[in-house]
């Protein structure tokens, strides 16, 4: 698939160097189309949700995702699990990856959902968000790392977790909660896209941030700049040439739902795709993600939350690009 990056950076506004913003060229914009296909392993099944999958790795001849894995809809009483593919449409569930903590009180004690995957330095750093088991506490999400030298693990959760936690300033966009991470390595460093909600806001008033480290397993420290991205529900980046390419799902303003963002910063977006849909909580395979080398190109496929009949399961869709 050929490269976006010559009509992203023809779209950037000339001022991206002030505050964040998300532009719209909505004359001189290309598309993006969607098409799904249900999988075997991870499909559908009684008594059983799979959903929030993971960013895609390849890791020799397989395939592998992350997902959460409970009994319910939601993913407030699920753990970690994981499966592989050697195709991308047929997997093998291969077992759970972290549980709830089995420490009293714990952050994450009451469940550990939507993970996704950063690869450095030789080892496997898995990112999930944890809850405690006191609901009535709110605030109550925070995000965490396990580690390990396996994408099999076993995995070893970080002594510094949680590594983000939602901001003890209520004014701030995630005062309320922080989800979702997306990884990728930009300029030698770890970049940390998010969502975050702040307190008293409605869910389709959330919007992405991001936190950088010199390190994989943190301290992830906010960007001044927050929040990058003024929307979103599922949090998808990917490196695009020198950029930054982000998808937007239908949360946020009327110009940016159903949009391909990018940014030659990483942090000053502008719409340069209108998508036909939206990837419902998706994760995409993304080649060059972790690789620094400025030759990222648009995901071609990736992995989705899907309806059964009574509860949820993962599926795959694949994007026809075009100008």
């Amino acid at each position: 698939m050929k490269s976006y990056k010559r009509l992203f950076l023809a779209l950037l506004p000339a001022c991206f160097l002030c505050a964040p913003t998300v532009n719209a060229e909505p004359h001189d914009l290309g598309t993006v189309e969607f098409s799904r296909t249900k999988l075997t392993g991870i499909g559908e099944e009684a008594g059983v949700s799979r959903r929030d999958p993971s960013d895609v790795i390849k890791v020799g001849d397989l395939y592998y995702i992350w997902y959460s894995r409970g009994p319910v809809k939601t993913g407030y009483d699920a753990t970690v699990w994981y499966a592989t593919s050697e195709d991308g449409i047929n997997w093998t569930e291969k077992g759970q990856a972290v549980g709830k903590s089995t420490e009293p009180g714990a952050w994450d004690e009451a469940s550990v959902f939507t993970p996704n995957i950063l690869v450095a330095e030789d080892k496997y750093w898995l990112f999930y968000t944890g809850i405690s088991k006191n609901m009535k506490v709110r605030p109550d999400s925070k995000i965490g790392i396990a580690v390990s030298d396996s994408p099999d693990g076993p995995w070893e959760r970080l002594p510094n977790n949680p590594v983000l936690a939602n901001s003890p300033n209520k004014e701030d966009f995630d005062s309320h909660l922080v989800d979702d991470s997306c990884l990728i390595v930009r300029d030698g460093k770890y970049w940390f896209y998010y969502k975050g909600r702040q307190l008293g806001k409605k869910a389709s008033q959330t919007q992405m941030g991001l936190a950088i480290a010199e390190k994989p397993g943190g301290p992830y420290v906010r960007h001044e700049a927050n929040p990058v991205i003024p929307g979103n529900h599922e949090v998808v980046v990917w490196p695009q040439g020198t950029g930054v390419g982000a998808m937007i799902g239908k949360v946020g303003p009327k110009d940016l739902v159903r949009t391909i963002q990018y940014s030659e910063d990483g942090v000053n977006f502008s719409t340069t795709h209108k998508m036909s849909e939206e990837a419902f909580a998706g994760g995409t395979y993304r080649p060059e993600a972790f690789t620094d080398s400025n030759t990222g190109e648009g995901p071609t496929w990736g992995v989705e939350i899907g309806k059964g009949k009574k509860l949820l399961c993962i599926q795959r869709f694949d994007l026809e690009w075009s100008e």
